[in-house]
């Protein structure tokens, strides 16, 4: 089938969770730092090492060491192909340190490009613009939108729909 959901979190969740065959995982880690451990019962893991780091202008070249580059963007598009292309449904899962910038950024392009739902979209607004536009050129057909910050606050005040 293909990929019928998608979420982002922290390391320290993600280490904690029960690894599924139906279930891959895209683990962004610090450079330097130790790979997250993660159940092996996982479908499949892609690891990534970078900073959670946007370059301050144009003056800046990029990629410096450590930055998000093009050939990790190719790594998660061909990774991402290959789930999606996958004849079972799967969820992916992505995390990073705290599960806010990178993780987010990331499962925006998963959800985007899989046209599934991501949980919890509201609160991705943190999302890593540097990854963002890395993950555009690579398909720059998708359209990869970074929530507004107060969609989270409406989301605390609204009932939920049943």
């Amino acid at each position: 089938m293909t990929i019928r959901q998608v979420s982002y979190t922290s390391r320290l969740h993600a280490e904690s969770l029960t690894g599924s065959p139906q279930v891959a995982v895209i683990s962004i880690t610090d450079p330097g730092s130790d790979e997250a451990v993660l159940d092996p019962a996982f479908l499949d893991v892609l690891r990534l090492s970078f900073f959670d780091a946007v370059p301050a202008d144009e003056y800046l070249p990029a990629p410096l060491p450590g930055m998000f580059d093009q050939l990790m963007a190719r790594q998660i598009g061909d990774f991402v192909t290959q789930l999606h292309a996958a004849p079972a449904a799967i969820s992916v899962v992505v995390h990073c340190e705290y599960g806010v910038s990178r993780s987010a950024a990331v499962a925006l392009y998963v959800s985007a490009y899989a046209k599934a739902p991501l949980a919890a979209r509201e609160f991705a607004y943190d999302a890593n613009l540097w990854v963002i536009q890395q993950m555009s050129r690579l398909h720059p057909e998708l359209a990869i939108d970074i929530p507004v910050e107060n969609g989270a606050a409406e989301r605390r005040t609204h009932p939920r729909a049943d």
